[in-house]
């Protein structure tokens, strides 16, 4: 049998082993672009759970360590990876409700849930990933689950197995055996497995390192004033957020409905067995009194936001300058009017372009800083709307929103954008006067017209579709595919630019990143002018953004 304790440190030294392994994950990616990367996305996914594990007593049940741990996991999850190997453990705590310890079969058939709940997010489920190594492990523990299974005998099979599967991952995805490695989710899986293996076996917990998971985003405090007293836009003292264990039927809009006649920034969201709450209330007693008419309460957190900003006020005093509004997290609101917009950017210039265009929250992300889907549900829940559209921007984010709009309390549209030019057409096209059906189908259609060009650089060596690559080679991308490498900018620039315009083509954009200074900018734009047709108006503007010296968009 596995106690509480044994899967709560259990799950700490998945954690940690990750943590620690990242970085190999991470070079298992076969693209050499310099992304949000496996390994990293799914240590700063099961990372986010150790803090409230670590809370936890020895006398902690089973569905108690698998329900937080699966809580956490989904609100911190990054990335595709983090958001299927949260999917994984979501349907693992499924799998163990109501358990105070579990045997063998217990957890096969949590892995049989956690398997069918993440192959059913997946659209277009693909074989020799993290889905078929964790599919192939709950086979296995489905074999090996006969009554009376010692527990720690069936956890060697059942990560023997993963292993074994992770290593047909080649076999089973050209791409991989091209580059001769495994899949890097499927190994980022069995890192994890190891790590709570590990504990399974009697052994320690295993050692992590001291680079630590991005810290989450703290609670809103509140809007200021340069002598650090409050403006009155947030007048209650104590923000109080809980989950609720539901054991009853009761309808959650009576929980809703009382929670905003004692404070504002209500926010519950109704998530099968749980409701998660947020409230800015005088009265936090009250808020968790009603809440237990609906059951048992976990994860209770009680701040005095006035001593915080207090406290915020005089750090930012210390360091010789006031506190800035953008600084502090997204503040919960409720809806006032039919629509609103939330996009996810890296850049300052890109940032204020996606402003200028109506968005009413941009999420700092993209590249190499995949936001969570808490991160993401925050900015659904600060935007003002009844229905909220969201723009990832970004293939490996778009997981992650769909997960946020399902726990958003209002309606969500999450476009398919994978690039910055995407998301910035789709906005173009958004019609006021029309319904959001016509705007959802009008934006996707102004999706599909967009040309995308990105230009970056090897983060190592790689042999890529048959082209060996270096490191710190220019990268030229074409509508996401590899057109060709190269070692010049200028040149880089303008092949690049030459291949995604046509004779139907009017509008050519180029967003400069940050690594690329205005006078190098200027005369770049001068050069790509000169070799474009007169009749393609070219626009050079400063995105700021990291990663991609050049963001290309053609229309």
């Amino acid at each position: 049998m596995i106690s509480g304790k044994m899967l709560r440190d259990g799950f700490i030294s998945a954690a940690n082993n990750i943590q620690a392994q990242r970085q190999q994950v991470d070079a298992l990616n076969v693209f050499p672009v310099p992304d949000g990367d496996t390994g990293t996305n799914m240590s700063m996914t099961i990372g986010n759970a150790v803090r409230e594990l670590k809370k936890l007593p020895d006398s902690v049940t089973v569905t108690e360590v698998a329900d937080i741990a699966a809580g956490a996991l989904l609100r911190g999850a990054r990335g595709n990876s983090g958001v299927i190997l949260s999917l994984l453990f979501r349907g693992f705590s499924k799998g163990l409700k109501g358990k105070e310890s579990a045997k063998a079969e217990d957890f096969a058939a949590a892995l049989q849930c956690g398997v069918a709940a993440a192959y059913k997010a997946v659209m277009k489920p693909t074989e020799g990933t993290i889905l078929t190594v964790a599919r192939l492990a709950g086979e296995k523990a489905q074999e090996l689950a006969k009554p009376g299974c010692d527990a720690a005998a069936f956890w060697d099979g059942v990560l023997d197995a993963a292993r074994r599967a992770l290593e047909k991952t080649p076999d089973m995805l050209p791409v991989l055996k091209k580059a001769g490695v495994v899949d890097a989710g499927g190994r980022g899986f069995v890192v994890i497995l190891e790590g709570m293996n590990s504990v399974f076996q009697g052994g320690p917990i295993l050692e992590g390192t001291a680079n630590v998971p991005q810290k989450q985003p703290e609670p809103v405090l509140a809007e200021f004033d340069t002598t650090g007293g409050f403006d009155g836009q947030i007048t209650f003292t104590y923000c109080t957020e809980f989950i609720v264990n539901r054991t009853n039927s009761r309808d959650p809009l009576t929980l809703r409905a009382f929670l905003e006649s004692i404070g504002d920034c209500v926010v519950v969201v109704d998530d099968d067995d749980i409701i998660k709450v947020h409230v800015h209330t005088e009265d936090p007693g009250k808020a968790l009194q009603e809440g237990l008419r609906f059951g048992s309460l976990t994860n209770m957190k009680i701040e005095n936001m006035r001593e915080q900003f207090e406290s915020r006020r005089q750090e930012q005093e210390e360091a010789g300058k006031a506190p800035a509004a953008e600084e502090f997290p997204y503040a919960p609101v409720n809806p006032e009017r039919e629509t609103g917009f939330v996009a996810v950017a890296a850049g300052e210039g890109i940032r204020n372009l996606f402003l200028d265009l109506g968005v009413d929250q941009v999420v700092s992300g993209g590249q190499t800083m995949n936001p969570s889907t808490d991160d993401i549900l925050s900015a659904i829940q600060a935007t003002p709307a009844k229905t909220v559209f969201v723009l990832p921007n970004n293939k490996n984010i778009i997981m992650a929103a769909e997960q946020a709009a399902r726990l958003a309390d209002r309606e969500v549209y999450v476009l398919q954008t994978m690039t910055i030019p995407q998301g910035m057409s789709a906005m173009l096209a958004y019609e006021p006067e029309a319904g959001v059906t016509e705007n959802s189908a009008g934006m996707t259609q102004a999706i599909e017209r967009v040309e995308t060009g990105l230009v970056t650089f090897a983060a190592r060596d790689s042999d890529f579709d048959g082209r060996a690559i270096k490191k710190g080679e220019l990268l030229a991308l074409e509508n996401g595919k590899l057109l060709f490498t190269d070692t010049h900018l200028e040149k880089a620039l303008v092949r690049l630019t030459r291949s995604l315009t046509g004779k139907e083509t009017s509008f050519v954009t180029v967003l400069y990143g940050e690594d690329i200074d205005g006078q190098t900018a200027a005369n770049l734009e001068t050069a790509l002018r000169d070799k474009l047709p007169d009749t393609i108006e070219l626009s050079f503007i400063a995105g700021g953004q990291p990663v991609y010296y050049f963001i290309i968009s053609a229309e």
